[in-house]
């Protein structure tokens, strides 16, 4: 009698992605979890809309930073790019502050390494500049502790007006930003060469045409943008700024909306009555239009990763060094 012969067990859906999970039972588990866990949930306007509807904030940078230091609960989870976890433990070093993916980072901040910073620091210095470096928050933790002062697009024209008249002004990382606060303060500054990969992509020429096809639109434009975005804009302003401007409209109107296409959900929340149309972007290397409106970095946030931080607790933003330093210059440029 022949001995059988045992065929290996072959798995039919080995490498086979799970199907996704249902979104309202993540939801369920999230809102459990977060009792279980004793977490608060803050979510920027920019990732997708299912998180920010879960959230227990949502907001901008500078309306985040603040609520971060009103949290009682032992645990923060950050649903948005990596500087702004880094902000909120350094605001709560006693808390635990965990963020649904680590490598959600931001192309401004990447384009301004601290080690290069404070090279062209020294060499300023050296020439004898007498100069205040102002950074926007969408920077490193190392970059801020180098820095005087840090703004966000809802408090940067009041910082700006803090700087002493006498000083230069070095501007870092987003030179669309700081050319538009030269614009509007009439301070001149040294402008770091940096820019957001989203808002460089607006499409003129798909903006001029939704501006054909909806001739009674209103354009609403984040500073980030270019130039040549800002001067088709009627309205220029953060997040926030947008939000209020929608809201004390009432009669429908329609907007084209240059900034992340993620910021249509709160603007519809905050103002339903209206119509809401994303500009679209380009790609640069074949010159046709895109998705690129949205923040790959952003987009890294799911509610199945928000599920799974807070039910292992990992990953997590921990303490460095450097965070001190950052730490003096954010609470004097966003809490005093």
């Amino acid at each position: 009698m022949s001995a059988s012969l045992e065929l290996p067990v072959v798995d039919a859906f080995a490498g086979v992605p799970a199907p996704p999970e249902d979104p309202l039972a993540l939801m369920d588990e999230i809102d459990r979890l977060k009792v279980e866990k004793d977490a608060t949930i803050l979510a920027h306007y920019y990732v997708d809309g299912e998180i920010q509807d879960i959230a227990d904030v949502s907001g901008d940078s500078l309306q985040l930073a603040r609520a971060a230091t009103k949290v009682t609960s032992g645990t923060i989870v950050f649903a948005g790019v990596h500087f702004m976890g880094e902000s909120a433990k350094i605001l709560n070093p006693e808390k635990r502050v965990l963020m649904p993916d680590l490598l959600a980072g931001c192309s401004l901040a990447d384009s301004c390494p601290a080690p290069a910073l404070k090279a062209f620091q020294d060499n300023l210095r050296a020439e004898g500049r007498q100069f205040e470096t102002v950074a926007y928050i969408n920077t490193t933790a190392a970059v801020k502790a180098l820095c005087d002062w840090i703004v966000t697009s809802g408090n940067a024209r009041e910082i700006i007006e803090r700087v002493p008249a006498d000083k230069e002004i070095l501007f870092v990382p987003d030179q669309h930003l700081g050319r538009y606060l030269m614009e509007v303060t009439g301070r001149p500054m040294i402008l770091w060469p940096g820019s957001c990969m989203v808002h460089e992509v607006f499409s003129i020429q798909d903006l001029l045409r939704a501006k054909r096809n909806n001739p009674k639109a209103v354009v609403i434009a984040h500073p980030e943008c270019p130039r040549n975005v800002l001067e088709h804009a009627d309205v220029i302003g953060g997040t926030e700024k947008m939000k209020k401007h929608v809201s004390a409209i009432a009669e429908p109107t329609t907007f084209l909306v240059a900034t992340e296409a993620n910021m249509i959900h709160p603007l519809h929340k905050a103002a339903p009555q209206h119509t809401f149309i994303p500009v679209p972007g380009i790609m640069t290397s074949t010159g046709e239009t895109c998705a690129c409106n949205r923040c790959p970095h952003m987009a890294r946030n799911t509610l199945q990763k928000v599920r799974d931080c807070l039910r292992d607790g990992r990953p997590e933003i921990t303490w460095q060094p450097y965070f001190d330093d950052a730490r003096d210059v954010l609470i004097r440029s966003l809490l005093q």
